[in-house]
Parts: C-alpha cells; sequence; structure tokens
C-alpha cells in the first residue's frame, strides 16, 4: 500500500481495487473502520458512490485517505477523481471530514504533495478545480498551489438536491513550481 508521509499526517492511497475488497469482501463494520466513517450514513454515501461506478472505460481515481498521526484516525480526503487517464487530466477533490479537524492547516499539507503525486507519477498535463462560488478557504487554497482562475460554470453541480454554479480553476504541470 503506497503512502505518502507529512509532518502530521501520513496519506494512504487508495485505487478501486481497495474498494472493490471494502465493498465486496468485507464486512460494513470492517469497511467503515478501514475508512474512518463514524456513521452508518457516511458508510452507504460512500458505497453507493463505489455502487454508481468510481471508474469507467474512459475515467479512473486515485485518492488518499489522510491520516493523523498523532491520533492514527482518517481525517479526511484529497486525490483525483474524473482522471481522463487519454488526455492527462483529472479533477481534484478533496475534504475535512469533522468540524473539529478544520481550520488547522491538515488540507494545505495534503494538498501540494498529492498535486505532485498527480504531475509526477499520473503523468498529469492539467488538474482541474470546481469550487462553489461561496467556499472563498477552498479557491484560496488552490491559488496558493498556482490553480488558475477560469471561469464559472453555471448549474454545474448538485449538492443536497440543489443546483449549484462551480467556480474552475485549472493548474499545468509547467506552471506547477512548488
Amino acid at each position: 500500500m503506497e503512502t505518502i508521509e507529512t509532518a502530521r499526517l501520513l496519506l494512504r492511497k487508495s485505487t478501486i481495487a481497495d474498494y472493490r475488497e471494502l465493498y465486496e469482501h468485507r464486512s460494513p463494520a470492517e469497511a467503515m473502520t478501514y475508512l474512518g466513517f463514524d456513521t452508518e450514513v457516511q458508510y452507504l454515501e460512500d458505497k453507493a458512490k463505489y455502487n454508481g461506478g468510481l471508474t469507467t472505460f474512459r475515467t479512473d481515481f486515485v485518492y488518499f485517505h489522510l491520516i493523523e498521526k498523532a491520533s492514527g484516525l482518517i481525517i479526511g480526503d484529497c486525490g483525483f477523481h474524473t482522471w481522463y487517464i487519454l488526455h492527462a487530466r483529472a479533477e481534484i477533490g478533496y475534504g475535512i471530514r469533522r468540524e473539529e479537524d478544520k481550520n488547522k492547516g491538515y488540507m494545505k499539507e495534503a494538498i501540494l504533495p498529492v498535486v505532485r503525486y498527480g504531475f509526477e507519477v499520473m503523468d498529469l498535463n492539467r488538474i482541474e478545480a470546481f469550487i462553489a462560488p461561496d467556499n472563498v478557504p477552498s479557491q484560496k487554497l488552490v491559488a496558493s498551489l498556482g490553480f488558475k482562475p477560469e471561469g464559472l460554470l453555471r448549474g454545474h453541480y448538485r449538492k443536497n438536491g440543489v443546483i449549484e454554479d462551480s467556480r474552475v480553476f485549472g493548474l499545468l504541470r509547467e506552471e506547477f513550481v512548488l
């Protein structure tokens, strides 16, 4: 199992094979423990994504679970979904699970090595981020890595049953200097 280490985190890589093992050969309790879910709702939402098809004949994904070294707990995720291998581009996604772990700089610590992994290991040429217009902290996070604002996609995402716009940010391999 591939792991990237930062000052406070272990970033454990998960692939479709890991999810297949969890959701087809392990009990819900074992999967919840491995994924760091506190509730059955979190487990069922994640399993629904798996059942819906995390990969297709055109796309794949690579995600990293953020494990806090001090506690050993999974506190979030960061990685690439909608990875178009043929076109060498992917969308980055990330999140911290619990409110008490937010605003501690964990994602800023995790996202840099994940972006580096995307360019160096996955051989990406472009990384995209689609961010809600009112999510200023996330916009600042990607801007700190050199992502450039590229526009607004109207009616782009459904979140909690509501259609929302997305601000588009992009980073090309040649622009990544960190």
